[in-house]
């Protein structure tokens, strides 16, 4: 964007957690969108846990997804062999293994909300979606968590002292508690212009649509 560019920028608030494959999935659906239209948009994400009550030992990602869903071991494999299509079409790479474990990301939104005062939030939030889900690695560990605080180019060092202090437990509950009593209970849940909701990986083309409505509004 220039100095001259008088384009309207579209704000999108993205509710979602990190270990959420749909997540990814329709950010970067999302982002096609906002290429084929040519839209300028401020993205801004916010928090929301899958499995708030997931203890520090995780559970194992296949056992996890049977348990909670009820699907069959065979059921369970299709639908990760479905997510590695979809993240390969869309040039991310989803790397399931039978030791994939779930875990507990109250630590990493702590950190996600004290990025976006760095105004490093969103190169944060991708790295860390990377971290677990291409590199396999337990992103409730403070340890990886500043490494991949390091990798989206923040200091680590004042990471690990704003996660040490809990300065933004009550910011990130208080967050939660917001989306959730407006209705979000599933993610990835997407508010355009803050007018429309799409809630769900869409697909690019269902986003460009609500895309455009929303720009044409906006002239």
């Amino acid at each position: 964007m220039t100095a001259t560019d008088t384009r309207p920028v579209l704000q999108i608030d993205i509710v979602s957690d990190v270990v959420c494959p749909w997540c990814i999935v329709g950010f970067l659906q999302l982002d096609q969108a906002l290429a084929q239209t040519g839209a300028l948009a401020k993205l801004r994400w916010h928090p929301f846990e899958l499995n708030p009550q997931m203890g520090p030992e995780g559970q194992n990602l296949r056992e996890h997804i049977m348990e909670k869903y009820g699907s069959t071991p065979a059921q369970s494999a299709e639908a990760r062999a479905r997510l590695t299509g979809i993240g390969a079409d869309l040039g991310f790479a989803f790397n399931f293994t039978d030791d994939s474990r779930i875990v507990n990301t109250f630590a990493a939104h702590q950190l996600l909300d004290w990025a976006e005062g760095q105004g490093r939030q969103h190169p944060l939030k991708l790295a860390l979606f990377a971290a677990y889900f291409t590199q396999g690695v337990d992103v409730s560990d403070a340890a990886v968590l500043l490494d991949v605080v390091k990798s989206a180019g923040l200091d680590r060092a004042a990471a690990e002292a704003a996660l040490a202090s809990g300065a933004h437990q009550a910011a990130v509950r208080e967050k939660q508690k917001f989306w959730t009593q407006h209705g979000i209970s599933g993610v990835p849940s997407m508010v355009f212009g803050g007018k429309y909701l799409l809630t769900g990986a869409q697909g690019a083309d269902t986003y460009a649509q609500v895309i455009q409505r929303c720009l044409a509004e906006a002239a």
